[in-house]
């Protein structure tokens, strides 16, 4: 890739800077306050200077992403990570020499320091007004909006740094995902969970239906698996005493990429002793509120179009009954795989005559009753087959105590009250062996390590997963997963962008 006639000058600039002995990348920075900080304290401290300037010196420190040239002085915008603040430059403050080389070697998207007084222009800005500048880093790249912005979505991903400079709505969205994690944990730090680790890379994977990324183990000559889920390992956390867990972590699943679904993404799953499911619907919408305040600070937000109210509580459908109203089956009656797929596909579902009965169960459900799903809801009591690590309803053995919410029509998480029966967890795997014989590639495998965990006692056990991706995608209406990942993955593009051999000249000289 060729340089552009930019950064062909900046490297010039560059040069002239070393020549003149100046590091254009010097080690440390003497900031006092962010741009946030030194307006509060301006603001804090006006009433008492009758119009006149702080008598106390400030030194900011951040990227400059404007320059006004009046001529005998400069506006510059500054920003950081707190926000944005105005300098000042004017040539009686500066000097002569200092005010040319300002002029002459300073870019947009420069890093500088600036040390001075703050006053308020008649524009009404606070400002400081600099008494001395100085480079922090010398960017060979302007910043996107030197030409309106960065618009393109694929170089937006590739190059999320220059999106984040240019874009403030995207860096908007990732402060949000971080208070979103931040009131997770402190929503359940303050009902006595703990917070773990559980591996990444296993020798066996489980806790949900999907493929996994493979890799090999050198040293022990064995195949091993980045977890798909957290579930069996945190369940055995509870066998072993701890009665309130929960884990933040990523999972990897081997399937498509879409604007729901991610093959690297984040999982919130936590597991209560002595719960069932009912009591965790009603931690959920605690904790889905709670993180909507500290996020959002308010319980409603649009999505898509639609307004959406988080207040509980939300209601209770049972899969069954949601099916029957969408789409007259009852599942219950139709227990033949051929029937279920004739039923299915004259409806117009996406199933194939090789699907096994729980797969053309759930293929309806994302069909017909999602989409319809907007405001808050609990879609409760699934069929056993469908959900291979729940625990059966004492009033119907045919169900499961399961539950997922939906919100705008997003599935945004899967919950249950936990099989804890080693018998009836083996049969289920067993069973899960036979679908994959029958075609489904996603069924689990036996995980006997997990039955045996479950011989030495679980207790009756209430636990949940969230996608973090997906409530953030709810809180910032993004349509897309990939708004809400800083880094999302995208094919590895077959040319580098070719700046080793373009800048290759400029090291040598």
């Amino acid at each position: 890739m060729a340089l552009s006639e930019h950064q062909e000058r900046r490297l010039e600039k560059l040069r002239e800077l070393r020549s003149q002995g100046i590091d254009p990348y010097p080690p440390r920075s003497h900031r006092t306050h962010t741009a946030q900080e030194a307006l509060d304290r301006f603001a804090s401290v006006e009433d008492g200077l009758g119009g006149e300037h702080d008598s106390e010196p400030v030194t900011v420190a951040g990227r400059i992403m404007t320059i006004r040239d009046m001529g005998r002085s400069i506006f510059c915008t500054l920003q950081d990570g707190s926000g944005s603040i105005q300098l000042f430059l004017r040539r009686n403050d500066l000097g002569e020499e200092a005010h040319t080389w300002f002029k002459r070697m300073i870019d947009m998207g420069d890093f500088v320091e600036a040390t001075g007084h703050l006053f308020r222009t008649r524009m009404g800005e606070i400002t400081v007004q600099a008494s001395e500048v100085k480079l922090l880093s010398k960017a060979l790249t302007p910043p996107p909006e030197k030409w309106h912005g960065l618009s393109d979505v694929e170089t937006r991903y590739r190059q999320r740094y220059a999106d984040l400079i240019s874009n403030e709505e995207v860096r908007d969205i990732f402060i949000k995902r971080t208070k979103v994690v931040r009131a997770m944990r402190s929503f359940l730090d303050s009902r006595g969970f703990m917070e773990v680790e559980t591996p990444t890379l296993q020798p066996l994977y489980g806790g949900a239906a999907a493929r996994p990324f493979t890799s090999h183990y050198h040293t022990l000559d064995q195949t091993f698996y980045l977890r798909i889920a957290d579930e069996l390992y945190l369940k055995r956390l509870i066998v072993g005493g701890f009665e309130r867990v929960y884990e933040i972590c990523k999972d990897f699943r081997n399937e498509g990429i879409d604007g729901r679904h991610s093959p690297e993404f984040t999982m919130i799953e936590f597991y209560i002793a002595y719960a069932d499911y009912n009591d965790v619907m009603e931690l959920t919408e605690q904790m889905i509120v709670h993180c909507a305040q500290e996020a959002l600070g308010t319980t409603s937000f649009t999505y898509a179009g639609h307004e959406i109210d988080l207040t509980p509580p939300w209601p209770r459908v049972t899969l069954r009954q949601a099916l029957l109203d969408a789409t007259g089956i009852d599942y219950l009656e139709v227990r033949d795989q051929k029937e279920l797929y004739e039923e299915a596909k004259r409806l117009g579902a996406d199933v194939q005559p090789a699907d096994v009965w729980p797969r053309i169960v759930d293929e309806l459900m994302k069909t017909f009753v999602r989409p319809n799903l907007i405001q808050p809801t609990f879609l409760i009591d699934y069929p056993v087959a469908l959900s291979p690590l729940a625990k059966r309803s004492p009033e119907n053995p045919d169900v499961v105590e399961r539950f997922q919410p939906f919100i705008a029509g997003v599935e945004a998480g899967n919950a249950f009250t936990e099989l804890n029966d080693p018998l009836d967890q083996l049969s289920r795997f067993l069973e899960q062996v036979r679908d994959r014989e029958a075609g489904d590639e996603d069924a689990m495998p036996i995980d006997e390590d997990y039955v045996n965990a479950l011989m030495h006692g679980m207790p009756p056990t209430g636990g949940f997963g969230l996608g973090v991706d997906r409530l953030v995608m709810l809180f910032t209406d993004q349509q897309n997963i990939r708004e809400v990942i800083l880094f999302p993955h995208l094919r590895t593009k077959t040319s580098g962008l070719g700046l080793a051999d373009a800048l290759e000249p400029h090291i040598s000289s």
